[in-house]
């Protein structure tokens, strides 16, 4: 069992917690209890009771839905700093969507019953929490403009960028270097589109000079890339 780390630097890196006071992070590391997944994992399904939620410090976990038709919608990959399952835990519902470890992860459990304590008892980190909530919905709405606006070369182009903004934040760079975990497979699932169709956008972005490939590594060059994500329309 690893150590719970206690810094609240760590526990601030991750939204949901970032506004809250050094006394209230001492409370939310005393909740939390740390877990290991294998790669290919089912950390929960869709319609499970949502009783706690997660927080990933290392590998892959990636959220999925099961049309109708039984095949795999992806919505989301959760890298390390990131958060899962806070919905369902503080809004009572069932999970809305599965979870499987891509590859073997690592992360802390935090339970729904301690956690909603902890916010019902202390008003500011009920505020705090009710800010983040904000900002995930207008995050949604921008992902499903995205997806329902744009052209797919463009969805690409904001796809890398909003990547490198989770690194650098809102003030880029002329130029980043960008590493993507993700296969064109799994890149397709989150824009909506199919594999060969990503691919000839990437290859749409290198003719551009927006990005350039050297092995695993994307030089990505800013300026280019967000003329593609807003391309004028006269």
């Amino acid at each position: 069992m690893a150590e719970i780390n206690r810094s609240p630097a760590f526990w601030r890196s991750f939204p949901i917690f970032e506004e809250f006071s050094k006394e209230l992070i001492a409370e939310v590391a005393a909740l939390a209890q740390w877990r290991r997944w294998p790669s290919g994992t089912v950390i929960f399904q869709r319609g499970d009771d949502g009783n706690y939620m997660i927080l990933v410090t290392a590998g892959r976990i990636k959220l999925s839905l099961i049309t109708a038709q039984g095949k795999e919608l992806s919505l989301r990959h959760l890298e390390p700093g990131t958060l899962l399952g806070e919905m369902a835990v503080l809004d009572g519902a069932p999970r809305s969507a599965d979870a499987a470890a891509s590859i073997a992860t690592e992360g802390y459990v935090i339970g729904k019953n301690e956690f909603m304590a902890l916010i019902t008892r202390n008003p500011e980190a009920a505020e705090a929490v009710m800010r983040y909530l904000c900002k995930r919905l207008r995050e949604t709405t921008d992902q499903l403009e995205t997806i329902a606006l744009y052209d797919l070369d463009s969805r690409v182009a904001r796809f890398f960028l909003a990547t490198l903004r989770q690194i650098h934040g809102e003030e880029l760079p002329d130029q980043a270097n960008l590493h993507i975990a993700l296969s064109q497979t799994e890149i397709a699932g989150i824009l909506g589109a199919s594999r060969p169709k990503i691919n000839r956008s990437i290859l749409s972005l290198e003719e551009h000079g927006a990005i350039k490939r050297q092995g695993n590594v994307i030089d990505c060059n800013i300026g280019r890339l967000m003329s593609l994500a807003e391309p004028d329309d006269d």
